[in-house]
C-alpha cells in the first residue's frame, strides 16, 4: 500500500477509491503491534538492567531511545490524522496523562531525562 494513501488526510478519498480509516491501515496496525511488543520486551529486560555489564546497559539505552523515537513518530501520525478515531485516541491520551499532571510532550521529556540520567551513570562507571 503506498505511503501517500496513508498520509492522505482529506475527507475525500483519492481517485474515487474507498476511504481508509486510520486504524484499518496495515502500516498503523503493524507498527502498533511492533511498538507494544518491543516495549513489553524492553520492560521485561529492564528489570534485569542492574545485572547488565557496561555494554549491555549501553545497548539497552540505545534500544529504549530507538523505541521512543518510533513512538514519537507513531503519536505524530495520530495527531496529524483527520480520522475521528485517531483524534479521539490523542484526546484520551491527553486526558489520561492529565490525571497525572502531564502532557504527552512532558511525558516524552521525562522519558528522555531518565535515559539521559542512565547515560550519565554509565559514563561515571567508565
Amino acid at each position: 500500500m503506498p505511503l501517500s494513501r496513508i498520509a492522505h488526510t482529506s475527507p475525500y478519498p483519492p481517485s474515487g477509491a474507498a476511504a481508509m480509516a486510520f486504524f484499518e491501515s496495515e502500516i498503523v496496525q503493524d507498527e502498533a503491534k511492533r511498538l507494544f511488543s518491543d516495549y513489553q520486551g524492553l520492560m521485561q529486560l529492564g528489570s534485569e538492567y542492574g545485572k547488565f555489564d557496561r555494554e549491555g546497559k549501553k545497548l539497552y539505552i540505545e534500544r529504549m531511545e530507538e523505541m521512543m523515537d518510533r513512538y514519537r513518530v507513531f503519536m505524530k501520525r495520530f495527531e496529524l490524522s483527520e480520522d475521528f478515531q485517531a483524534k479521539l485516541t490523542v484526546e484520551q491520551l491527553r486526558t489520561q496523562l492529565g490525571q497525572f499532571g502531564l502532557t504527552p510532550e512532558q511525558m516524552f521529556a521525562q522519558m528522555n531525562q531518565t535515559l539521559e540520567r542512565m547515560k550519565d551513570e554509565l559514563q561515571k562507571q567508565a
